[in-house]
């Protein structure tokens, strides 16, 4: 089995936010992301909290490829969470701004997440 965890955020880039609210929405997953990984496998959280915290942030251009990434990663058994904005700076309440994937092993996450770019 993979000993190599990360966690992977994938930001849409088609909302255009700021560089703080980005920051903002990124960090809500990743938090987001941890607490749902240790609940649901909480032998890949604790490989991905005692080798680091890896994280990747990764970009899409649309709401649609953001929840195909879901379904390809649920597919895969990783944990997933979604952010949804609460509307009170720049953009409307309820907007997905981000997808978190794991942490997981890195393999199982790459078969998803590879053909994407960095933010």
């Amino acid at each position: 089995m993979d000993r190599e965890f990360k966690q992977v955020i994938v930001v849409r880039s088609d909302l255009k936010m700021g560089k703080g609210k980005t920051a903002a929405q990124v960090a809500h997953a990743a938090v987001m992301g941890s607490e749902r990984a240790k609940r649901v496998n909480r032998d890949w959280y604790d490989g991905w909290h005692s080798s680091g915290q890896a994280k990747v942030v990764l970009k899409v251009d649309s709401l649609e490829l953001l929840l195909s990434l879901i379904q390809r990663s649920e597919r895969e058994d990783l944990p997933t969470s979604l952010v949804e904005d609460r509307g009170l700076t720049q953009i409307p309440a309820g907007t997905v701004t981000c997808l978190a994937i794991g942490p997981g092993p890195s393999l199982k996450i790459d078969k998803i997440t590879s053909d994407l770019k960095l933010l």
